[in-house]
């Protein structure tokens, strides 16, 4: 199994000064659940290289038993040090993709025409795509083969409306991801603020928040191993 994980290059939070990128356990936790399994793994992002992490993802209170394992891995960190650049990813290459959040994926993969057309040819080729927190931002332009948007009529989660303005952020982000999922006809749900909560549909696996990223990499492993 070859799984692609992608990740944000955004830096900059708004217009706030303050930097942002892609939230450090929703990598990591992905990374180890993928990699203890045996499955093979390419990291990519939209610029390729380094891409940016959101400082707050490091502070001692968001490490958890991942985060500290990443810390320690110097293959992890190099191979992170190194993602190719997302216009060389082909889907055809692998047998799944995964998109970990922090509030960088709403700058960019969210309406960056390399990821939505990735994303399509994933789906087209009947292969899961799995995202987690602010991440389902990216299947907000992808479309099914009539037009219409993919997450219709699609039972998904995400970072909710509650969890941003926990965080302060409601009037920073380009917008709010429940709404939005809501506004191009999803059926979104969620779990308590905080806890981890998954929702599958289809090839769609979406995870709530940083808690959810390893039920939500576990999840895509289960259907990878069904499906192999």
């Amino acid at each position: 199994m070859h799984v692609l994980i992608v990740l944000t290059s955004h830096d900059t939070l708004g217009n706030t000064g303050k930097k942002t990128g892609f939230w450090l356990e929703e990598f990591a936790s992905p990374y180890y659940v993928f990699k203890d399994a045996g499955v093979e793994l390419t990291l990519a992002s939209l610029a390729g290289g380094q891409p940016p992490l959101d400082p707050k993802s490091d502070d001692k209170d968001n490490q958890t038993t991942s985060t500290l394992r990443f810390k320690a891995d110097k293959d992890a960190q190099a191979a992170l040090a190194n993602t190719s650049p997302l216009k060389e990813m082909k889907a055809s290459d692998f047998d799944a993709v995964f998109y970990p959040g922090g509030h960088g994926p709403l700058w960019d993969l969210t309406s960056s025409d390399i990821s939505i057309d990735l994303i399509e040819s994933f789906l087209f080729q009947d292969k899961p795509v799995a995202t987690v927190c602010h991440a389902p931002s990216v299947l907000l332009n992808v479309q099914d083969i009539k037009g219409e948007p993919i997450v219709k009529n699609k039972s998904v989660t995400g970072f909710s409306n509650s969890e941003e303005e926990a965080v302060g952020l409601t009037n920073i982000v380009p917008f709010l991801l429940e709404d939005e999922l809501t506004a191009a006809g999803a059926f979104y749900h969620k779990g308590d603020d905080w806890s981890a909560f998954c929702c599958e549909d289809g090839l769609l696996i979406t995870g709530q928040n940083p808690q959810s990223s390893e039920i939500t990499a576990k999840a895509l492993l289960t259907r990878l191993k069904l499906q192999s």
